[in-house]
């Protein structure tokens, strides 16, 4: 038994949809935790001025692990170390990967001792709603705990690069549950004890969880990194000169999203915490699908066009843009006809009351609109640096990003000064009698600056390789006329299942969504299945072979 559990967590995978499943699955069992994190969260704390602190808090060790922390990810550092680690010079292989791990440790420790100096200073700052608020003093005492898991998480991504070189995805896989669980066990146990500062200690745990877990295996092969004061810098220099626009693509999104919490520490209270709860949410079908299929196609992608098959290169973008569309469009609608039922049985118990899921449900409906584009930026990003690019995917996503903000600001001031716009919206998400709607202002902004970025990315691939739009928009008409009429259905079926079942229960609320969801993915599939859909094929085809004996590699998982 012991042996067949380690031959699978050896298992290396190959085939971009048994891949991208097997990514999904693993992807799966952590949005399922975080959504039972996110859940106790929520039935300890409601959408309330205790949760925003809360998740005000993961700001600025967010900003530090996005910027300093990225230096180390995955995609940065795999290429290094596989040059490195594949020469004729073993000893220069484990001093590169020693002066790295000391650069970083040393950089990311100064960066975050400073930020605990000056966050009585900084905290105010960059979140100007509690420059004034009588719990100021505690938000910056839970600041400075979480400063630890940018520490942590930067190491354990450290350590991933050098798992990934040995394709050891399960030990890579497991990181996030982990981290999962350190939370989870912080909302539970040290929230009742200690408030707020036990959700933060239980932050720092899961951090801990997220690098431990790799550590076995590191120690076993004899390569864990050692921190050394004599740094070789001609090294380094090239990782820092060649990492850095890797960096800030990379973290643009997250930068943008800083100031957007920004923006929701102004407005009402609890509006941070819509904000993340909504975006939680929209996150789990980016993780399993976005990220499942690009990942899945990155190695691929990189093989082809360095052997200079162009047209496989480009059959292979074809296939996986498909393949997003068809399961993103779907689930889209799905999030945008159901919404009120997911984030009420999710989230829905404790303090978490029924203004508090109208209003994460219509934010969840606006983030819902640009799953596809999240999605298929991931896949552009991994196109152009398959192809050797880095350049391009940094304008365009800091120029992306930059547009966010700005129209977080504009959307926000039109949202005040025009009455029509302002009615527009709640009317259009049923929220009229909903205070704090103005932070429905914030994911639209997020979701238009996503859609100018996929316009952005499709089009400078399009110029290299035109033929690439035809068959892809082919599946997306598909795909977007069954699943209208998928949403059509599934919205009829809700007033019927109503009248069966108990809406003041969860039970109830969970039946009527979940019954009324499988029948229009039922019609759904019927659609597909006389508008011959090859996607549909593909997938029946893949989803009885077995998949678990398929080889996969696994490229970068993003949070």
């Amino acid at each position: 038994m012991v042996q067949k559990i380690l031959r699978f967590i050896h298992k290396e995978v190959s085939g971009l949809h048994e891949a991208a499943y097997l990514l999904a699955f693993f992807a799966f069992l952590s949005q399922v935790l975080a959504l039972v994190r996110d859940r106790l969260l929520a039935h300890f704390l409601g959408a309330s001025h205790i949760s925003d602190i809360y998740y005000a808090a993961f700001r600025i060790p967010d900003f530090i692990f996005a910027t300093v922390g990225s230096m180390v990810s995955i995609a940065v550092l795999v290429p290094f170390f596989t040059e490195k680690m594949k020469g004729d010079d073993p000893e220069n292989a484990r001093r590169f990967i020693d002066d790295t791990f000391s650069i970083f440790l040393m950089a990311i420790g100064v960066v975050a001792f400073l930020a605990f100096l000056i966050d009585p200073w900084l905290v105010p700052r960059v979140l100007p709603g509690f420059a004034h608020d009588p719990m100021l003093p505690l938000l910056i005492m839970v600041t400075r705990i979480m400063l630890l898991s940018p520490i942590l998480l930067g190491l354990s991504n450290f350590l991933s690069s050098i798992t990934q070189i040995y394709n050891r995805f399960f030990i890579y896989a497991l990181s996030p549950l982990m981290y999962n669980i350190g939370i989870i066990f912080g909302t539970v146990v040290l929230y009742p004890m200690f408030g707020v500062m036990g959700l933060a200690i239980g932050v720092a745990i899961g951090a801990f969880f997220h690098v431990f877990v790799q550590i076995p295996f590191i120690v076993y092969k004899k390569i864990f990194p050692r921190f050394s004061w004599r740094i070789h810098w001609a090294s380094i220099k090239r990782v820092v000169l060649l990492s850095f626009p890797r960096t800030l693509t990379i973290s643009s999104n997250q930068i943008a999203t800083f100031f957007l919490i920004a923006f929701a520490s102004v407005i009402t209270a609890g509006s941070i915490t819509i904000f993340n709860y909504s975006f939680n949410l929209q996150s789990v079908v980016v993780s399993i699908v976005g990220v499942s299929y690009s990942s899945a196609a990155f190695p691929m992608l990189a093989r082809l066009f360095g052997e200079g098959e162009h047209k496989k290169f480009l059959q292979q973008m074809i296939t996986t843009s498909q393949h997003i569309a068809f399961w993103s469009t779907p689930i889209m609608t799905l999030f945008i006809v159901l919404r009120a039922q997911i984030v009420r049985v999710i989230l829905g118990s404790g303090h978490f009351d029924w203004n508090d899921t109208r209003l994460t449900a219509a934010c969840l409906a606006v983030f819902a609109i640009s799953l596809i584009p999240q999605s298929l930026i991931l896949l552009f990003v991994r196109a152009m640096y398959a192809e050797g690019q880095t350049r391009k995917p940094m304008v365009i996503n800091l120029f992306s990003s930059t547009l966010i903000v700005v129209f977080g600001f504009l959307f926000m001031k039109l949202y005040l000064i025009v009455p029509f716009f302002r009615y527009f919206i709640e009317s259009l998400f049923k929220v009229q009698d909903v205070p704090g709607t103005i932070v429905l202002m914030l994911p639209l902004a997020y979701s238009a600056g996503v859609f100018i970025n996929t316009i952005l990315h499709w089009v400078a691939f399009h110029r290299e390789y035109n033929e690439y739009s035809r068959p892809v928009f082919t599946t997306f008409f598909q795909v977007t006329a069954s699943a209208i009429i998928m949403g059509y259905v599934t919205y009829k079926m809700l007033g019927v299942f109503a009248m069966l079942f108990d809406l003041n229960t969860v039970l109830g609320i969970f039946l009527q969504g979940f019954l009324s969801g499988i029948v229009g993915i039922i019609v759904c599939i019927i659609l597909l299945k006389l508008l011959k859909s090859r996607e549909l094929e593909q997938i029946w085809k893949t989803l009885h072979s077995k998949i678990w004996k398929a080889q996969v590699v696994v490229e970068e998982q993003y949070n």
